[in-house]
């Protein structure tokens, strides 16, 4: 079992910088990849990256490579995403996601909401 909790979420500028945290815990945690998703609402929830567990390997959404770093802290289950040039479309609810080993995104944050505006 994975705990997450969302934070970072709020209100930026067209071309600001952000940078969501995302709190893992729960006897599953370190074993666990995590990734962050978003949805706008009314639309399909959409990927963004992903990070292995212990750090160990990632992968962005080909439309967000070049803008976007996922990172982990290993000793508090902590990841970090940052999204730089911040566009209007940017605008989303962003979750994490836990996937335990030969598993699938099965744990879920709440979410945080991110609002661009030029």
């Amino acid at each position: 079992q994975v705990q997450l909790a969302e934070s970072g979420g709020g209100l930026f500028k067209v071309g600001d910088s952000l940078r969501l945290a995302c709190a893992a815990s729960g006897p599953s945690a370190s074993e666990s990849a995590i990734a962050w998703f978003r949805q706008v609402a009314g639309k399909e929830r959409e990927f963004v990256a992903a990070i292995g567990r212990h750090g160990l390997g990632t992968n962005y959404a080909e439309s967000m490579k070049g803008r976007v770093t996922i990172s982990r802290d290993k000793p508090v289950n902590m990841v970090h995403l940052q999204v730089n040039s911040l566009k209007a479309e940017d605008t989303a609810v962003y979750y994490c996601a836990a996937a335990v080993p030969d598993g699938a995104w099965d744990f879920w944050g709440q979410g945080t909401q991110v609002t661009v505006s030029s």
